[in-house]
């Protein structure tokens, strides 16, 4: 027995051996043909996948990255979540892979994701669905629309989750709390409820799978992730059917859900059930989580930099004494807070909830005398440009003054890209940008506070604070906002 395990072995090790010569020698004949990036694909199959994972367990926010940058400059080659993939922390590198979108790169993301989202995710959408979806969801979240409809509804479900705050609080849970019900009101017009926050839980479960490996047997995060995917998906499709028999019956509500039955005009009809049941599924992901993130961050880097969160406060104070008792905020008073939006810049910039885009490679593609092969993923990295400090003057520092002149940086204004750009830069921009500023407004006039307990940021599988960001918050009297 002890003979035939050791034939095993032996003959074992020699395939392996066999394949990673012949992976090794291949990498090395395509990069004579093609002149790649210069980096490393790691072990065959793993590639460098779990020293990524590794890299970002640390307090470092780009340690991934910066290692590899200081090696092979800012575009490399390795091999992770079983592709082989071009990183690029080069800012005209990544607005070109932007900009092509459609044309040389298409949106492609790991298995788990694809699974988790839906194919019909504005995420994971191409072609002309892809354009429809997102001039529809450009058209639902502009100015004029946030200015004359939402506002209203943003500013009253903040004041209203701020209402019930006593003690300590976990600033990132309660974010969420108000980031996801603010989405579920703009998709379905639902008010928080028992069902919303039933919704939210599930969710939850679906996000924490987003980097598993996709494969239920294997990872107990990716199958409750899968389940949690199920859960929501027939709850939004039950909402989904309910308002068709509605709409038979004449009853029209201003929502997306509504726009997106009624769809946009030119393909001659709305969209399907799975497509808005996708659709909003991914919505939901993308407006509660990652804005969230933001405002948590936000009063996180204004608590560590005392100097600017004083300087917030007399801006809001400001505001709060010209509407005397008056709380609600209207579009002028939005309108009327300069430092605000050079914070709101700021925290996105060092927060990089998106760090960056994944993209494949249509055709072989020439670029800075490189060739990213046909097939081949790339890695647009937002955040290894934000931090970089021959783009901003120390770049690794909380500074919201960097923004009131030459827009923060010190170079190309490409350099500034928190939510993408090109064909799938972020729809709900401006939309993250009020809710931030409107939540900040009632936080700030409403509260004084300290941290509960010392938190660590993390940014992996997502970007967060470990403990929720705990804090002690302090109530101020409502008309006096010179009384902490």
């Amino acid at each position: 027995m002890d003979t035939i395990n050791n034939l095993f072995i032996c003959l074992f090790l020699s395939v392996f051996t066999f394949l990673l010569l012949r992976a090794v020698a291949a990498a090395h004949l395509r990069r004579r043909k093609t002149r790649l990036p210069p980096g490393t694909l790691g072990l065959p199959f793993i590639g460098e996948t779990l020293q990524l994972i590794s890299a970002y367990k640390t307090e470092n926010p780009e340690p991934f990255i910066d290692d590899r940058v200081s090696k092979y400059g800012n575009i490399f080659t390795t091999h992770v979540f079983g592709e082989p993939t071009v990183f690029s922390a080069d800012p005209e590198t990544n607005r070109f892979i932007l900009q092509n979108e459609g044309r040389l790169f298409e949106s492609s993301y790991p298995g788990s994701i694809q699974n988790l989202l839906g194919r019909y995710s504005l995420l994971l959408m191409r072609g002309t669905l892809h354009k429809r979806m997102h001039s529809l969801t450009m058209s639902f979240a502009n100015s004029s629309i946030l200015k004359d409809h939402l506002l209203a509804d943003i500013d009253r479900l903040v004041r209203l989750n701020l209402d019930s705050w006593t003690g300590r609080v976990f600033l990132m849970e309660e974010a969420k709390k108000i980031t996801f019900n603010l989405t579920v009101k703009q998709l379905m017009s639902f008010d928080p409820c028992e069902w919303t926050e039933k919704l939210m839980k599930e969710y939850m479960l679906v996000i924490e799978g987003f980097f598993s490996i996709p494969l239920p047997i294997f990872s107990s995060t990716y199958r409750k992730a899968i389940q949690a995917r199920r859960k929501v998906a027939e709850a939004l499709g039950l909402v989904v059917r309910e308002r068709r028999k509605e709409r038979e019956g004449g009853e029209r509500k201003n929502d997306m859900l509504e726009a997106l039955f009624e769809g946009d005009g030119v393909e001659g009809g709305g969209f399907s059930d799975e497509e808005i049941v996708d659709f909003m599924l991914a919505l939901l992901v993308a407006g509660y989580d990652t804005t969230s993130t933001i405002m948590t961050l936000a009063v996180k880097f204004l608590t560590e930099t005392p100097h600017a969160l004083s300087h917030l406060k007399e801006e809001h104070e400001e505001i709060r004494l010209r509407k005397g008792e008056v709380e609600s905020l209207q579009w002028e008073d939005y309108k009327s807070m300069p430092f605000t939006q050079c914070v709101v810049n700021e925290t996105l910039r060092i927060a990089n909830i998106i760090s960056g885009v994944f993209r494949r490679a249509m055709t072989d593609i020439n670029i800075k005398g490189y060739t990213i092969p046909k097939g081949w993923k790339v890695f647009a990295s937002f955040r290894a440009v934000h931090l970089d400090h021959e783009h901003f003057k120390d770049a690794r520092s909380f500074d919201p003054w960097r923004w009131q002149s030459n827009a923060g940086s010190t170079s190309s204004p490409n350099v500034f890209t928190p939510f993408g750009g090109g064909p799938r830069r972020c729809p709900g921009y401006e939309l993250a940008r009020v809710e931030l500023s409107v939540f900040l407004h009632h936080l700030i006039t409403r509260f004084s506070w300290v941290p509960a307990e010392p938190d660590k940021l993390i940014f992996f599988p997502t970007t967060r604070m470990q403990k929720r960001y705990p804090i002690i918050v302090q109530r101020r009297s409502l008309f006096d906002p010179c009384k902490e």
